[in-house]
């Protein structure tokens, strides 16, 4: 590694750390909100009449995944808590406005500055600033140029934005003469330095020019993250009119389409692939290497093959999704008849089981909840992985409509179309579980 290299990596770093320095506040009170919703809970509770079921029947609980089950009252926390984050930095009319964070500076400004001649002389002039809001329109106030060789100047700025102001544009001796800016606010400053001031902060170029900066405040501007009643009313306009010749349910309904296509047949191979790899030295020997090669290969890098290869049709995409879930069923397979307890294959030979029966009422029922998680990574890789896939020609599906609203910068319907993928992938995994549960009713009991 070159020493130009290393330098380049260790800013990257502290760029990252630097980051996280400034998220730790939030972070802190975001675990500190989760433990005192837990506080709470416990307290209630244990007022509450205790509930008579197989869980509650089990005097060691801890290190016990089957005696861990999802609790509702948390889950509707946290989700209702995301929501309301997100209302709280977006300026959301869902919420109070006393719950808002603070938002952007609106309104009018002032600072003064002080030019200096090259001859010693020094005089003051004052800038007002008014800030409108960005869905408006603004001209710069007029304002009394002053008697001073310095005169007073305006500008409007939108919020969230900031301008340069040539406020020598208008003085008797300016920039051309040699006239330089000394001082904002009484303060001494040089170019590159900045001011803090009452509105915002106004710093000086490399030549001298003020660019005058309003407070953005904590909230996120629309463009980057819109307010939920924005993306709910996206999804409604896209649902009723579509999006590009498109109903919005033929969008999810193709995305839907060809991930449990590339879903199930990843799994019809990959789950055979894993019996065979998990009873047989000679198919482990034979597919480790290749299985372990693949793994770590992102789908994403293998869109250039699969284009020359099967081209840009569905049949593309499809591979595409086989290849992600191929690999992670069949490890979820191998490990599934790697974890069989050897008692009770020993138990079923003393039992005169044939190898056949071995596999039918030992392996495969043991293995069956390796599967089932293996199946739940699988399908969220490949709800990632269809994303990239419809960036192959694709006319309609979700990843297609989030990858064209984002080169248009139409966040709202990025956001949705995460949320709708979201909420999609959150029933299919519902519907695992509750497969798994009703398949493998001896998980964690055994």
């Amino acid at each position: 590694m070159t020493p130009f290299l290393i330098a380049d990596l260790w800013g990257e770093l502290l760029a990252v750390l630097t980051t996280l320095f400034f998220a730790l506040p939030y972070i802190a009170g975001y675990i500190a909100i989760i433990l005192l919703t837990l506080l709470i809970w416990t307290g209630v509770k244990k007022v509450l009449r205790p509930v008579h079921d197989y869980t509650s029947l089990k005097t060691v609980t801890f290190g016990d995944e089957s005696a861990v089950v999802s609790n509702s009252v948390a889950s509707v926390v946290s989700v209702v808590l995301i929501f309301v984050f997100w209302a709280v930095f977006t300026g959301s009319s869902l919420l109070p406005s006393f719950l808002h964070a603070p938002g952007a500076f609106t309104g009018t400004g002032t600072f003064t500055y002080t030019v200096t001649t090259p001859d010693g002389r020094s005089d003051d002039a004052e800038v007002t600033v008014l800030v409108y809001p960005r869905d408006e329109e603004a001209d710069a106030p007029d304002v009394d140029p002053g008697d001073g060789f310095a005169k007073n100047d305006s500008i409007a700025i939108a919020e969230y934005r900031s301008d340069l102001l040539r406020v020598d544009q208008n003085d008797e001796i300016g920039r051309d003469e040699d006239a330089v800016i000394t001082a904002i606010n009484g303060q001494e400053v040089a170019p590159g330095d900045t001011v803090r001031v009452d509105f915002g902060t106004v710093s000086l170029s490399g030549r001298g020019t003020p660019n005058i900066s309003p407070s953005t405040g904590m909230q996120m501007e629309p463009i980057w993250l819109p307010s939920p009643e924005g993306v709910w009313s996206r999804l409604t306009e896209i649902a009723t009119s579509g999006y590009r010749n498109s109903t919005l349910w033929e969008h999810l309904g193709y995305s839907l389409f060809r991930v449990i296509v590339g879903f199930t047949l990843g799994a019809l191979v990959g789950i055979p692939l894993g019996y065979a790899m998990g009873l047989s030295d000679w198919f482990r020997g034979w597919f480790d290497p290749i299985v372990e090669f693949m793994r770590p290969v992102p789908p994403l890098a293998l869109i250039p093959l699969v284009i020359i290869w099967a081209g840009i049709g569905e049949v593309g995409k499809i591979i595409l999704l086989f290849l992600a879930a191929l690999w992670i069923m069949a490890i979820g397979a191998r490990s599934g008849v790697s974890g069989v307890k050897i008692s009770k294959v020993h138990a079923a030979y003393s039992l005169g089981a044939s190898k056949f029966q071995i596999l039918r009422h030992v392996i495969i029922p043991n293995s069956l909840p390796e599967i089932f998680t293996a199946a739940r990574v699988a399908m969220g890789v490949c709800w990632g992985t269809v994303v990239a896939a419809e960036l192959v020609a694709a006319e309609k599906g979700a990843g297609m409509m989030i990858m064209v609203a984002s080169k248009f910068q139409s966040t709202d319907i990025v956001i949705m179309g995460i949320i709708l993928i979201g909420i999609i992938g959150f029933g299919i995994d519902m519907l695992m579980r509750a497969a798994e549960r009703f398949l493998v009713p001896w998980k964690g009991k055994g």
